[in-house]
């Protein structure tokens, strides 16, 4: 005998391992925030105010931190050296009080593979509503802390 949190775990890990018919499903607008060299404030994310330099996604929560890492490139030159970092962070809404919270959810380095790279937006339990805060180091700068090394194989 299963109980109800087990069943909705499994429910829910059932939900999120489904690849989503892209032809079929409306994609959802995904905000993302990208900054260089180190994340936003969380401060800039208070009452109505964001950072000034949105960039618009339309995707599906089957997409990836390497096809997210795709787009951002394909707007943002400066980011399209081989050995860029971004490191991803999901930020969500505080549900007690008026402010939000930032959680680092993956790093992509653009020309090496990473064990993050096949990570999705349901994998990190991004909600719609939630926005996504992308700092983007160049391979010229120093490494941002909290970097995880060691998990990039080059290509």
């Amino acid at each position: 005998m299963t109980s109800a949190v087990e069943s909705m775990v499994v429910d829910e890990k059932q939900q999120t391992d489904k690849p989503v018919d892209r032809e079929k499903t409306c994609p959802l607008l995904l905000r993302v925030f990208c900054n260089t060299g180190k994340h936003h404030n969380i401060n800039e994310y208070t009452r109505g105010n964001l950072p000034s330099n949105e960039l618009q996604i339309y995707t599906w929560m089957d997409a990836t931190l390497r096809e997210i890492t795709g787009l951002v490139k394909e707007v943002n030159p400066d980011a399209r050296s081989k050995g860029t970092y971004f490191d991803f962070s999901l930020v969500t809404p505080e549900l007690r009080t008026p402010g939000y919270r930032m959680r680092e959810i993956g790093v992509t380095c653009s020309g090496a593979k990473g064990a993050e790279d096949n990570k999705t937006l349901s994998q990190a339990r991004f909600t719609i509503g939630d926005y996504l805060d992308i700092s983007i180091t160049p391979p010229n700068r120093a490494q941002p802390p909290g970097r995880r090394g060691g998990n990039f194989r080059q290509y």
